[in-house]
């Protein structure tokens, strides 16, 4: 049982059982006991690994995409380079080193866009010069060269059982003592309305409230002031089943075990990114490995391994397999891409 878990507790039995964004709110940002904003979680040491954390080639790689975009676009030279969610600032470090070598590029202004103060705290001193944010309505109106990995997954979501012709939500309460789940009185919910015609009573659909706004934001941005954008993370098309997961120290764990101290999340709806990006327009959905492999992925990886021999080799081989091997992340991970036009799209993707 954890500081959280109590606090949580009393919260329910004051106020109800809450919905299940609610819960992954509290859960990552609670200002005392939230996972992203007490604990050190990234890397070998920390409860998961993204890829920038595994090899640098993939922070080159998506430098390479989003600066091909930049010199499509006619080099705009009041640019931005953004990234939301930038963990530790690996990727950022990893982009700026490569896009060094495009005239112009590497030396766009930095802007992170981070809700954790102690995240914050990591990255001002990996990225001093970058100017920080707590959500992407506070960036400036020029053209913008973004990526998001692994940050759409972490957007609270909203879980429905499918009943005859209504949907009961699902909630998290108390079973005895814990945390359990539970369900709402059956309702109607006018942005479901769609998804009778693909579910039978007993499916379980996802939804996630901010997410439309968030695409929708940055969408019209790149329409309005030009630029481009990279979402990349684990999901698929079109939500269908339970994906809400937690890992703690690396292994899948249950959500409410020990909330504050294990990451939460579940699989992104690539629909429904889709379906917010008008006016500008996206890429089709391309697998990861597809996507690092097109900008010459195994190439770099050959370069790389030239000055390497025994574990360190090794560990190289693995990350190169580990990034793009469809039974590793490969197909599990996705890449979509925005910009004004298609010919302004970054490389690399499924157009």
């Amino acid at each position: 049982m954890t500081a959280l878990s109590e606090i949580l507790k009393l919260r329910i039995e004051t106020q109800g059982p809450m919905n299940i964004a609610d819960f992954m709110v509290e859960a990552l940002m609670h200002p005392d006991h939230g996972y992203y904003t007490q604990r050190n979680v990234f890397g070998a040491r920390g409860d998961f690994i993204t890829a920038p954390e595994i090899s640098q080639m993939f922070g080159e790689m998506i430098a390479l995409s989003l600066g091909q975009a930049w010199i499509a676009q006619g080099r705009p030279k009041d640019a931005i380079l953004v990234e939301l969610g930038p963990g530790r600032g690996t990727l950022m470090l990893d982009m700026l080193r490569s896009a060094a070598a495009i005239s112009g590029f590497g030396q766009l202004p930095v802007h992170l866009v981070e809700t954790s103060t102690k995240l914050r705290q990591i990255q001002v001193h990996a990225l001093p010069q970058a100017e920080h944010h707590t959500d992407v309505l506070s960036l400036p109106n020029v053209p913008i060269f973004l990526v998001a990995n692994e940050f759409l997954d972490a957007l609270p979501i909203r879980q429905f059982w499918r009943t005859k012709q209504a949907w009961e939500e699902c909630l998290v309460g108390l079973a005895g003592d814990a945390l359990g789940f539970g369900r709402a009185a059956p309702q109607n919910f006018d942005f479901l309305k769609h998804r009778l015609e693909d579910t039978v009573p007993g499916n379980l659909i996802e939804y996630c409230p901010a997410l439309p706004h968030i695409i929708s934001n940055i969408s019209h941005r790149i329409k309005q002031n030009g630029g481009a954008a990279l979402l990349i993370d684990y999901g698929d098309w079109r939500s269908k089943g339970s994906t809400l997961q937690a890992l703690s120290n690396h292994k899948v764990v249950s959500p409410l075990e020990s909330p504050g101290e294990v990451d939460v999340t579940a699989h992104v709806d690539f629909e429904a990114v889709y379906e917010a990006v008008p006016p500008a327009i996206s890429s089709q959905l391309t697998p990861q490995g597809v996507f690092l492999e097109r900008l010459g992925l195994t190439q770099r990886a050959k370069v790389l391994a030239k000055k390497l021999e025994g574990k360190a080799l090794e560990s190289h081989v693995a990350a190169h397999r580990r990034l793009s091997h469809p039974d590793e992340m490969g197909n599990l991970f996705k890449v979509i891409g925005i910009a004004s036009q298609a010919d302004h799209l970054p490389a690399g993707l499924d157009i």
